[in-house]
């Protein structure tokens, strides 16, 4: 097995990103029934869980699971995250309602759904991690490399697995796989924890964290202007930047120095699904794994596995069929 990385290893959003390692995929679990179906919504969730538990065994201390919270931020969303944690507990998923967080989040939701298993990651330590057992299973990493023309690569099989960068590397897939630009701000270590988990509101817009060392790392507000981070652009802009200054210094009750600024890129998708298999008219040579939709620290993960066992001949998992790339065919 050979690896080509434009960059170094966890250089891109898997190494730079919010750090949430929650299970579930991008849509609202009543949601994903309405539109994959009971069956496939409750396999593809407990998928996500399982995975998090081999995640476990890898990550080391790069992995905290201490649960999240999805919050709603106004009445409306009240009611559509209620719906979720109804269907959630109807098919036998761990959750929790409460009308109050506690923490620093107290008094200023709607309510919220408390769900235990899912954390947060140090993702460039648990890639790396992971690249150093890829090498010592006898893998070839070649950094620094970049890829212009699949085809030409001497491999028997080629697997595309950048996400939202390498638009135009496979044409068949950019009208697929929208690259989407998540911008992120971090704090100065405070002196006492406000948040003790994961926190998400606004259906995923604004998602932050507290670390151990007391820094607030917040992510979000991509709807400030939503047609402008349609894009593979790295960098970040002043209106998101401002509006993430902004909500900082509200979490942490005053104004806080910020010390780390970066924007990275993730592929979002029609359905919110990932895209795993072949491209379709590649002669089966030519696979992907990508479009995780702004949450790909786990589905990556299981999607890494599952696209692994399926080039092996190990065709046999539900998921494979869900993810067919072939499902936007014609």
């Amino acid at each position: 097995m050979r690896i080509h990385d434009a960059r170094a290893i966890a250089e891109g959003a898997s190494g730079r990103n919010g750090g949430f390692a929650l299970s579930g995929g991008a849509a609202r679990y009543d949601i994903a029934r309405e539109t994959y179906g009971a069956e496939q919504a409750a396999a593809l969730w407990r998928w996500t869980e399982e995975a998090l538990d081999r995640m476990e065994e890898l990550a080391g201390d790069a992995l905290r699971r201490p649960g999240s919270y999805r919050l709603a931020a106004d009445e409306e969303e009240r009611d559509e995250i209620r719906l979720e944690y109804e269907a959630l507990r109807e098919d036998g998923f761990e959750a929790e309602w409460l009308d109050d967080v506690p923490g620093g989040a107290a008094g200023r939701f709607r309510g919220a759904i408390s769900r235990p298993g899912g954390g947060s990651i140090q993702p460039a330590r648990f890639v790396r991690r992971l690249a150093a057992r890829a090498a010592a299973a006898g893998a070839e990493i070649r950094e620094h490399d970049t890829v212009e023309d699949v085809e030409a690569l001497d491999a028997d099989r080629v697997l595309v697995a950048t996400d939202g960068y390498g638009r135009g590397l496979t044409p068949e897939l950019d009208g697929l796989i929208w690259p989407t630009r998540g911008q992120v701000i971090a704090s100065a270590p405070l002196d006492r924890i406000f948040y003790d988990r994961p926190h998400y509101a606004r259906q995923g817009f604004d998602y932050w964290q507290q670390l151990p060392d007391g820094r607030i790392v917040l992510g979000g507000f991509r709807d400030v202007s939503i047609l402008d981070e349609l894009t593979d652009v790295e960098e970040t802009t002043p209106a998101i930047q401002s509006s993430l200054e902004s909500f900082l210094h509200e979490l942490a009750g005053e104004r806080v120095q910020i010390t780390h600024r970066w924007a990275g890129i993730f592929g979002l998708t029609q359905d919110m699904l990932p895209l795993v298999g072949p491209i379709p008219g590649r002669d089966g040579r030519v696979w992907v794994a990508g479009g995780y939709s702004g949450h790909g620290n786990v589905p990556g993960f299981a999607c890494g596995e599952l696209v692994a066992d399926a080039l092996l001949g190990n065709t046999s998992s539900p998921q494979l069929e869900l993810f067919d790339p072939a499902r936007f065919a014609g």
